[in-house]
């Protein structure tokens, strides 16, 4: 078979996989990653062999992970970050030390090395926003105080997530230095504040210009500029050496305020629908899932798991203590799943060589569980809801 037939045969069956998996798990009320993720397993070269990897897959990957930051990045509005208070700050900063904590303990005591460790911490820090803002908008819960606490504590985490992974990404390639990290966070944080500052501006000015040139939002200009700031910042924080998906996140918050943000992402849905569920689809497939399931790496992987949950609950539980206990379990069960964040670390430290392909699976199996624990147990915790008096603020329950 010619070899771009081989190209087109394997884009089949990733697509295929990707949409019947996902809708399988929809299902039975679960979200579609987790089914993507999941058909990914079957189909790779560890269990069915119905795709093999290959250069061309690892950049469609790179490319959908790509898109996927810069289309988190378009749903992040900064100014949404001053309303939430000081409330969901703490949820957040407490939401992470926790984690990346207990991860560095648990991974030193399994005498892992340092780099390890700091790659399954940073995984263990991420929350998947998507996820928890699906469950909540389901429950009729987005107009509550939980739930602004939670989807602002989890942009926050999304922002300070990024910044830790592009200390830990840099420090991958090198030595552990004070120097050496104190550059590389100047570097991310310059990086953010240049971008945001600076790109938001611009776009603020010349954007209502752009999307009312010909072709509309969807075909014109302002849909090309976007694309282009995706790629070119994204090769930009590559450059300099943070993570890509870096500059692809910030890439998408120098849109998210501009008033043709909405019709923007709409553009942007056909693109987001081909390239992310394919690229959860190879993630799966890059699992070891007979080496997973195996005794001597299955049990770091449920202690993992474990310490996923545990960590949240207490951190993210503790900064919104003040809520009241059935609250504050719940802002801590919204922080719980990892997701595509989770993924996204666990593969940039397999792809550098620092994490083994056992504790790529076991974050991977990390970020399955907690993404199916959560919803079950939101569902649980916000149900009645509470509902929202026309002002804004919760009746009490």
């Amino acid at each position: 078979m010619p070899e771009s037939g081989q190209v087109f045969l394997d884009l089949f069956i990733l697509f295929a996989a990707a949409r019947i998996g996902g809708a399988v798990v929809q299902r039975l009320g679960q979200p579609a990653v987790v089914g993507e993720i999941l058909a990914g397993m079957v189909i790779g070269p560890h269990l069915l062999g119905l795709v093999t990897e290959s250069e061309f897959q690892g950049i469609f990957a790179e490319l959908g992970v790509v898109f996927l930051l810069f289309m988190v990045g378009l749903e992040t509005q900064p100014s949404g970050l001053l309303r939430v208070g000081r409330q969901a700050a703490s949820v957040a900063v407490l939401g992470m030390v926790v984690p990346f904590g207990l991860a560095m303990l648990t991974m030193s005591l399994l005498k892992r090395p340092l780099v390890e460790g700091l790659f399954v911490g940073a995984a263990l820090t991420a929350t998947s926003v998507g996820i928890t803002a699906r469950v909540l908008g389901d429950l009729g819960y987005t107009g509550t105080r939980v739930a602004r606490i939670i989807l602002g504590a989890a942009v926050i985490d999304d922002i300070l997530g990024i910044l830790v992974l592009a200390v830990v990404s840099g420090l991958a390639a090198g030595q552990l230095a004070l120097l050496e990290i104190a550059v590389l966070t100047a570097e991310a944080i310059a990086f953010v504040v240049a971008t945001v500052l600076v790109g938001r501006f611009a776009i603020g000015r010349i954007g209502p210009r752009l999307s009312h040139s010909a072709g509309g939002t969807s075909r014109g200009p302002l849909f090309a500029v976007a694309i282009a700031l995706c790629y070119g910042l994204s090769a930009l924080a590559d450059t300099i050496g943070l993570a890509a998906i870096i500059g692809a996140f910030f890439a998408g918050i120098i849109f998210a305020e501009i008033p043709e943000a909405r019709e923007l992402r709409r553009s942007m849905e056909p693109i987001y629908a081909i390239l992310v569920p394919i690229f959860f689809v190879l993630m799966g497939a890059r699992v070891d899932t007979p080496r997973l399931l195996s005794m001597d790496v299955l049990p770091v992987g449920l202690l993992i798991t474990g310490i996923a949950v545990l960590s949240k609950l207490v951190g993210c539980g503790l900064g919104a203590y003040g809520l009241g206990r059935r609250e504050a379990l719940a802002v801590g069960v919204g922080m719980t799943p990892r997701g595509e964040v989770g993924i996204v670390v666990a593969l940039i430290g397999l792809s550098k060589g620092v994490i083994t392909s056992d504790v790529y699976s076991q974050v991977i199996l990390m970020s399955i569980l907690t993404s199916l624990f959560a919803p079950s147990l939101l569902r649980v915790l916000l149900v009645p809801p509470v509902e929202a008096n026309p002002d804004g603020q919760e009746a009490s329950s």
